[in-house]
């Protein structure tokens, strides 16, 4: 239990009073109650597995910025695989690009083999503690297992202790070749020479692997087991040097200096404990609560202010066919919740700007070297890649010029958070100024006077002049650069030409669907991405407190979303973050809500054609949104929470102006807002409390239109509150929307619906991204369904019978071509059994059979054929509008149909053998079997 009482700070601040106090205020000195049992809270938010999860997005992951591991059964075989990656394990050789030059590469995998078959699992990832505990149970016994990746060392504990039944458990290291994660999608360019095989040696105990690189350098794993007390301890640490051949010496000494696990396990929780209490938010609604507070732990895990910048798998390595960092969306979205949930410590950006401008640079042609940079779409976390960045001025099907300002956009964001003004003048500034002038060269005035960008890229949908996008990104980078110049009291010669573009540049292109793609180009097509609205978010160049554009950005957001197909999770982060400026906080929680239904995987992690960590962090600034917001010089206390939420507790929430705020709603009322200054910024904050203010330890205020504005020094810190009001409290709300717990929920107790695991069966690869259309091949003839449009949460409920489904990472199988090949089922008593299941070329009809302990009896098998609609009465829980083909997709509705075959309860069943077909082919994504009633 934490309980404290801070004095807040009075005193009248030297120099002009702001204005006299409004009648009946009153100015104090007083203090808050902080009551938050911290283990409790966040042992509420922990993530559960009652089901052995079965892939990356099921399962538990732990990390240190740099060490990460992710658990899941490995596939196809009875064991239990635990991860091994690290952040700085990249190959080093540009000229081939990042998809293979520079690509992050995996290190290894940590193998529990038991000695019976695994049947279920109990295992719990201990927030507060940042550990996993729990076991894994199979027919000969248990293994208790606990886990942690200590917080500030390349150090990775597992302790397993097995019962007697399963002493004779495995426990092994697989070390994995350097080779990028891109060939789930294509194999390497046959130019590209493969790193060297790891070579493995033990000496006294010490495991060391070795993994020399072609490019120089190397990675290192070294490990140690040893044995006692019942249990196996391994501590393992990797290490990746470049281009020295440090890595291995630097593991050697980690694992042999390494105290004791318990003294290693102590040094971890004393940071993760410090880490939680830099800020608090709780709301009534346990599953977004809960979700809330998992990304602050995975934002933990997965980065630092001295680590890369994550990639788009974060530290945890998956096939993938983007194994680098995305830079025209996924890093900047990746880190905007560390803003408000005050971590700066975990932001990498400014950093890594300031340490990499020559590579900005040189990112360049030659002949814009000497005053601009810029920064390609894909790079390592250095900006390293191939080629050069778009140009309007020479031939390129994509001039994707807009990378770096926006990622300049977070480096600010991240000085006005901290008011740390070596950032402003070291790196925002001085890199800024050359990224405008990258946009300078490709300004024409046209025939009406004003300033028009030659074409540009709009990420992912295409090239237009006067690109929304880029004139949102230009109109910010001069505004920015000018409100700079000013504050490091720079007189910059390209003042004036700054304020020729904000006073001359063409108006965003706009129809009747709102924002265009740009002149000439509408926004016409289904489209995840909102680079067409950057103006609105998260730039605020075109704002909802702009009276004169609410019906424009009313109205581009419905357009935007009206097209399906192509949306995807980070669509609804945005559209919520959108509403929430809208102050729509009812809209802004059912577009969360449908992120989380549709796209949220059991862990909080997602994917596309792969891993992408973005995603889930976005919808956590988009939380943020709801209950705070900074941005323009005013502070917004609660502007867009949802009717439902009448009780939601911040605390210590970072805004713009380096201010940490404090706030509780109560009974649908704001009750008290405490402020407190560290860079002494001009302070102007929107309460949303009613009536009379009283404000304690600041005696310069005043309160215009419902803005109290604040004269703080730094370390100063006021309590603003309605009159009479004196319940002070910072605590956790009461839950008033119960949710399930994140992880694998077992099935419900005596229930009906027993999924079977029929993944070590599949042999078929029936969908495809939108990328890639031509991954993946249904029918025989490369068409698939698209993955977009399929259940992407792991499970399927039709009629109440819950199927698990696999829509995972490009080029897994997920679907089980029927050749009359036998699937063994938990052994029992049904009623029925139930298919997920198409035919491709036509319908199926044809003789399989259900196999019971006392013989087999034959089954008929009747699904309807994708392309069609139900011909056997069977129902369509999974329908598309679209079909990929090898050329591209077309406008067809394919589905996936449940079908049931009648078994007989009186007889126990253990086995289905499915029908042998050939011409129109049976394919099944998932069997469920129904118990009686």
């Amino acid at each position: 239990m934490e309980l404290s009482r801070r004095g807040l700070m009075g005193g009248v601040v030297a120099g002009a009073a702001l204005t006299a106090l409004p009648a009946g205020a009153e100015a104090e000195t007083s203090g808050y109650t902080t009551r938050i049992d911290w283990e409790r809270f966040l042992g509420e938010q922990d993530l559960v597995w009652q089901r052995i999860p079965r892939a990356w997005y099921e399962g538990p992951f732990l990390g240190n910025g740099f060490l990460a591991t992710a658990v899941y059964r490995e596939p196809g075989a009875n064991a239990v695989r635990f991860t091994v990656d690290h952040a700085k394990v990249q190959d080093h050789r540009p000229r081939f690009g990042n998809e293979w030059g520079v690509a992050r590469l995996p290190v290894g995998r940590l193998l529990l083999t038991p000695v019976g078959r695994i049947t279920g699992v109990d295992l719990r990832l201990d927030l507060w503690n940042a550990e996993l505990r729990g076991k894994i149970v199979t027919d000969r016994g248990e293994l208790a297992i606990k886990l942690f990746v200590h917080a500030e060392k390349s150090l990775l504990h597992l302790e397993v202790r097995p019962t007697s039944g399963e002493r004779a458990v495995k426990l092994e290291f697989q070390a994995l070749d350097a080779l990028s994660p891109r060939t789930i999608r294509e194999p390497p360019p046959a130019t590209f020479p493969l790193n060297p095989k790891p070579v493995s040696r033990t000496v006294n105990g010490l495991t060391l692997v070795t993994q020399e690189m072609v490019a120089g350098g190397q990675t290192a794993t070294a490990y140690r087991t040893r044995e006692r007390h019942g249990r196996t301890d391994l501590l393992l640490s990797v290490e990746h040097s470049f281009p020295d051949r440090t890595a291995e010496a630097a593991v050697n000494t980690a694992i042999t200096t390494a105290p004791a696990p318990e003294v290693l396990r102590q040094q971890h929780q004393r940071w993760w404990h410090r880490f939680y209490r830099k800020s608090f938010v709780s709301v009534p609604d346990a599953l977004m609560q809960s979700f809330y507070w998992i990304q602050l732990y995975k934002l933990a895990s997965g980065a630092r202010r001295e680590a890369p910048i994550m990639p788009t798998t974060g530290p945890w390595l998956e096939p993938t066919p983007w194994p680098s960092v995305w830079f025209n969306l996924n890093a900047q979205l990746e880190y905007w919740p560390v803003l408000a949930s005050n971590h700066l410590e975990l932001d990498p950006i400014p950093r890594t700007i300031s340490q990499h401008q020559q590579i900005l640079v040189d990112a360049l042609r030659p002949e814009f070297q000497a005053d601009s940079m810029g920064l390609r779409r894909s790079t390592d976390p250095t900006f390293q890649d191939a080629g050069f960045v778009g140009s309007p001025l020479h031939p390129s099907p994509d001039p994707e010029i807009g990378n770096l300002p926006w990622l300049l956009h977070n480096a600010w964001l991240h000085y006005r958070h901290s008011m740390d003004e070596r950032i402003l003048r070291d790196t925002v500034f001085p890199v800024l100024r050359r990224s405008t002038n990258y946009y300078l060269h490709f300004l024409r005035k046209g025939d009406d006077g004003r300033l028009h960008l030659l074409p540009t890229y709009s990420p992912e949908y295409g090239v237009a002049p006067d690109c929304n996008y880029d004139l949102a990104l230009l109109r910010w980078s001069c505004r920015t650069l000018i409100e700079s110049a000013k504050i490091l009291k720079i007189s910059d010669p390209l003042a004036t030409r700054w304020q020729e573009v904000l006073d001359q540049l063409v108006e965003y292109p706009v129809d009747a669907g709102g924002f265009m793609i740009g002149a000439g180009v509408p926004f016409a097509k289904s489209h995840r991405h909102y680079s067409h609205l950057l103006a609105v978010y998260p730039l605020h160049e075109v704002t909802w407190e702009q009276p004169e554009r609410r019906e424009l950005i009313d109205r581009s957001l419905k357009h935007w979303l009206s097209f399906e197909g192509s949306l995807r999770g980070f669509t609804f982060t945005g559209a919520a973050s959108i509403a929430a400026q809208m102050t729509r906080g009812d809209d802004a929680l059912r577009y969360l809500r449908e992120f989380v239904a549709r796209f949220a995987q059991p862990n909080t992690m997602y994917f596309e054609a792969g891993p992408v960590i973005e995603t889930p962090l976005s919808a956590a600034k988009s939380l943020q949104d709801m209950l705070i917001q900074g941005w323009g010089g005013l502070i917004r206390i609660f502007p867009a929470v949802p009717s439902v939420w009448q009780d939601v507790t911040i605390h210590d929430t970072r805004t713009e102006g380096a201010f940490l705020v404090s706030a509780v709603r109560r009974g649908g009322r704001t009750r008290f807002v405490r402020i407190l200054s560290e860079a002494g910024q001009p302070c102007r904050v929107r309460t949303g409390i009613d009536g009379p203010l009283t404000v304690r330890g600041c005696s310069r205020w005043s309160v215009r239109d419902g803005v109290v504005e604040l004269g703080l020094r730094r370390g100063q810190e006021a309590l603003i509150h309605a009159k009479g009001e004196r319940d002070f409290t910072i605590a956790p709300v009461r839950i008033t929307a119960p949710g399930r717990r994140w992880g694998l929920p077992a099935l419900p107790p005596g229930g009906s619906a027993v999924p079977v695991d029929i993944s070590a069966s599949f042999d078929n690869d029936g969908l495809s991204n939108e990328f890639t259309s031509r991954d993946g091949d249904f029918d025989g003839m490369g068409d698939t369904y698209p993955a977009a449009q399929l259940p992407q949460t792991g499970s399927v409920t039709d009629d109440g019978v819950l199927f698990e489904f696999h829509n995972g990472d490009e080029a897994s199988r997920n679907n089980t071509v029927a050749n009359g090949q036998t699937l063994a089922v938990p052994a029992g008593r049904y009623v029925k059994l139930h298919l997920l299941a198409a035919a491709d070329t036509g319908n199926v009809e044809a003789d399989g059979a259900v196999v019971y302990a006392d013989g087999a009896v034959p089954a008929r098998f009747r699904v309807t054929a994708w392309q069609q609609r139900p011909q056997f009465g069977e129902s369509e829980p999974v329908a598309t509008t679209l079909m990929h083909t090898p050329s591209g997709p077309v406008t067809r509705q394919v589905s996936i149909f449940h079908q049931s075959v009648e078994l007989d309860a009186a007889r126990e069943l253990s086995a289905v053998t499915l029908p042998r077909t050939s011409g129109p082919r049976l394919h099944v994504f998932a069997i469920t079997l129904e118990k009686p009633k």
